[in-house]
């Protein structure tokens, strides 16, 4: 069975500023690099089908998706925060990119393919229930992850987040759940420097130093998630794919590089193949250095495709 690649045009339309780094380009920068490195013909391709307003509500509220609507403009940006801004096309982008996680999930339970890279934007780990924030509008991880629990009965789901920000509104929507366990790691004052103290029990969230490498967040993996992940025996796995990490991308101060997140990607997938048949499903979320960016998702998907 192939990896599943899914993104849809609609997410290239969101656009919140030339200046702004969370842009179309990053789009490009990905695929560019798939098809310059022979990636992409190893790859099964597919469009987006839009989340339904019922999957979003599962981990949003209905005043919240009603603001958004209210607040959409007909042209030019609605400022949101300072970083975060509507377009014209932002809620049909930001219902693609919630939508991918659950084209991915029932083509990955129906036996089509082992595992999925949803390349989209807006990202949304950020995205509390109520509120938009750090370029996050739908809350795509949480979204499928919630339509895996409903839709196919299962018990046990993780998500990983290794983005260089913590996952706040992810942590928000899951805490105390016992059917997710969220594993991550984050550079500790930076954005949105929040997360919930003490840790939620069915949470193992790592704040970590600036300028921490690449070998000691491998052994905040391998000594602090991967054992409560083995215990907890995931029946399907969620990615929250940030590239922020990499040591070339200036949102943050990590020292990751690209055989790092192959090194995570590899670990992530001998769980998987352990405990949930393979079943992954990861998400874009942030990474600005579009150099960075591209390659660091050839390595991503090259270890989810086994090459």
């Amino acid at each position: 069975m192939e990896t599943l690649y899914i993104t849809h045009p609609a997410c290239r339309l969101h656009d919140m500023g030339s200046w702004h780094p969370e842009c179309p380009e990053r789009l490009d920068a990905i695929n560019d690099q798939l098809l310059a490195s022979g990636v992409m013909g190893f790859l099964a391709e597919r469009q987006a089908s839009p989340a339904s307003e019922a999957d979003v509500l599962r981990v949003h509220t209905p005043a919240y998706l009603a603001f958004l609507r209210d607040h959409l403009p007909a042209e030019g940006l609605y400022p949101i925060d300072p970083d975060t801004f509507l377009n014209p096309h932002t809620l049909d982008a930001a219902m693609a990119a919630a939508g991918a996680g659950i084209t991915a999930v029932d083509a990955i339970m129906d036996g089509e393919y082992r595992n999925a890279f949803c390349a989209v934007r807006p990202p949304g780990h950020h995205a509390r229930p109520a509120q938009a924030m750090g370029f996050c509008f739908y809350n795509n991880i949480a979204v499928a992850a919630a339509y895996a629990l409903a839709r196919y009965g299962l018990q046990r789901v993780a998500i990983i987040d290794f983005d260089v920000h913590h996952g706040n509104g992810t942590e928000e929507m899951f805490a105390h759940d016992p059917r997710v366990m969220m594993c991550s790691f984050f550079q500790k004052d930076l954005f949105p420097n929040h997360w919930q103290s003490p840790c939620p029990e069915n949470m193992v969230n790592i704040p970590v130093d600036a300028y921490t490498r690449g070998d000691d967040l491998r052994l905040v993996a391998e000594d602090l998630w991967l054992p409560r992940l083995r215990a907890f025996k995931p029946e399907f796995i969620f990615v929250s794919a940030g590239f922020d990490g990499h040591r070339e991308d200036g949102m943050g101060q990590l020292g990751l590089v690209e055989a790092d997140f192959a090194w995570l990607t590899h670990r992530i997938m001998e769980l998987a193949h352990a405990t949930a048949s393979g079943r992954i499903v990861s998400f874009l979320e942030g990474g600005y250095n579009l150099s960075a960016l591209g390659r660091s998702v050839v390595a991503h998907v090259k270890a989810l495709a086994a090459m």
